[in-house]
């Protein structure tokens, strides 16, 4: 496993001949990204030694993400009169109107991930076009459907990361979503699978078991074989993307950090994506330190939430101490860029929360403390750094 050293060492050999023009109160070359050229885009920094992602003109930026916002959330029985009447049915005048300026009046300066649950345990609805991303005009993360082995979904097989079909379809999402997003400056960069399955599996997707049979880690040869395809899934999936975008970051699988996750797999990870990213319901604080130390990479909570178990009806809320606790506990961890709220924007009849109720009536009291909370960070980004 190359150690945190080398990749000290190759990101300034790299920085060297590229001319970055970061602003010199950041470390130059302490990010060894996969970028070919970061100067004019999202890329990594450090600062007073903590970890920032930094914007095209250089400034730091803590990035503060809210996830799932779909329109369909507006087209129940119940209000479609308020999509049709309001919007008059256009996701464009939707994203200008609602989206974007609330997202920006309670604090959050990105979106992490825009797809949402329609159904449990099935695919998540469609990302943003690149005209809708346009119309948000503000920093966003990307998702790249290169497998669909994620923990919640039940319906999808595995692919052969060996076969010539799973490169060409690699190749295909790339020149499909990455061409056309390659120039764009409010991309932040890339994920992938969401909580892939390599060696776990969850109850409603047992039938096609992990990616890789965890027994098999209690040999030799399964570790190497292990390595082997984690090693061509990382490179195959890295080398599709730089092949249409040299530019953006690679923000790559947002692993369950309450699930195993071998060596074999990150390790092979580590040389081929910018941010090590995690999904974590549980312990977030802890899980995302020790993976800072472990690795020497920057970490991002992709995706969690704290969440009011207790309700009286369906819908049940956010929970604004929680976030204001997690989000002030993350900004003092060293290695973590960031953190994206498990939202939804809007709540629908499957996720059942959101910080808008289905009338666009926002959920007043704990949207109060997560605007708060983003406020304090902001200002101690731009006052401290």
């Amino acid at each position: 496993m190359p150690n945190r050293r080398q990749f000290l060492t190759t990101g300034l050999s790299i920085s060297a001949g590229l001319g970055l023009g970061i602003p010199q109160l950041f470390s130059q070359g302490a990010s060894p990204t996969t970028q070919a050229k970061r100067n004019g885009y999202f890329t990594l920094g450090k600062r007073k030694g903590h970890w920032f992602l930094l914007t095209s003109d250089g400034r730091p930026f803590f990035t503060i993400g809210l996830n799932h916002i779909d329109p369909a959330s507006l087209r129940y029985p119940e209000n479609l009169k308020i999509w049709k009447d309001k919007y008059d049915g256009s996701t464009i005048k939707w994203i200008k109107e609602s989206v974007a300026p609330n997202l920006r009046s309670w604090g959050f300066n990105t979106v992490g991930w825009v797809q949402e649950v329609t159904v449990k345990q099935w695919r998540h609805s469609r990302a943003f076009t690149i005209d809708e991303y346009r119309t948000l005009d503000m920093p966003y993360c990307h998702l790249l459907p290169f497998i669909e082995s994620h923990q919640w979904e039940k319906h999808t097989v595995h692919f052969d990361f060996r076969s010539e079909d799973w490169k060409e379809w690699c190749d295909y999402v790339a020149r499909s979503q990455c061409a056309e997003l390659s120039e764009e400056r409010n991309l932040i960069g890339y994920f992938y699978s969401d909580c892939p399955t390599w060696v776990h599996e969850r109850e409603h997707n047992a039938w096609r078991g992990p990616m890789f049979d965890p027994e098999r880690l209690k040999t030799e040869t399964g570790r190497k074989e292990l390595r082997e395809l984690a090693k061509l899934y990382y490179k195959t999936t890295h080398d599709a993307i730089r092949r249409y975008d040299p530019h953006h970051l690679i923000l790559g699988d947002r692993y369950e950090a309450n699930a195993p996750l071998p060596p074999e797999v990150y390790e092979e990870a580590l040389p081929y994506v910018d941010v090590l990213s995690f999904q974590d319901f549980r312990n977030p604080l802890m899980h995302l330190d020790e993976w800072h130390k472990k690795t020497g990479k920057p970490v991002l909570l992709a995706d969690a939430a704290g969440v009011r178990s207790k309700s009286e009806g369906l819908f049940k809320a956010n929970n604004g101490v929680w976030y204001a606790n997690t989000l002030n506990a993350l900004f003092e961890n060293p290695g973590c860029i960031g953190f994206h709220l498990c939202g939804a924007y809007q709540r629908n009849k499957s996720r059942r929360r959101g910080l808008l109720d289905e009338m666009e009536n926002p959920d007043k009291e704990h949207v109060g403390k997560m605007t708060a909370a983003n406020q304090k960070i902001a200002k101690s980004v731009a006052t401290e750094f």
